[in-house]
């Protein structure tokens, strides 16, 4: 999809809403895992994040409500899963943007030590 010009209030409004989503390093470490190994339970995730469940949970909830993540029951349990597989491609479009400036970095600290 092109991006009109100017982009229209509305999706600047949601752009930004998603860019906002994304800025809580909890969720971008549950994204990875889950990216990682699948589908978990909040409980899974806390343990592998090193977390509590309730701010697990709270991370989870608001990604779920942006239409990124997917949950089902089972028994008591609720797992989630990547519903939104966009939001895995920013990621990896950021880190390789982060990769490329931190070379652009180590080449002048080189320079500037020769």
């Amino acid at each position: 999809m092109a991006l009109p010009s100017p982009i229209p209030e509305p999706l600047v409004e949601m752009l930004a809403e998603r860019f906002r989503l994304l800025g809580e390093p909890m969720r971008v470490r549950s994204l990875d895992h889950l990216r990682a190994h699948g589908e978990c339970s909040v409980g899974e995730l806390a343990d592998a994040l090193g977390s509590s469940q309730q701010n697990v949970s709270k991370h989870l909830g608001a990604l779920h409500a942006a239409g990124v993540l997917s949950r089902r029951r089972d028994g008591n349990r609720v797992i989630y899963a990547i519903a939104d597989e966009s939001v895995l491609e920013i990621c990896e479009v950021v880190c390789g943007s982060l990769e490329r400036r931190a070379d652009e970095l180590s080449e002048m600290l080189e320079a500037v030590a020769s």
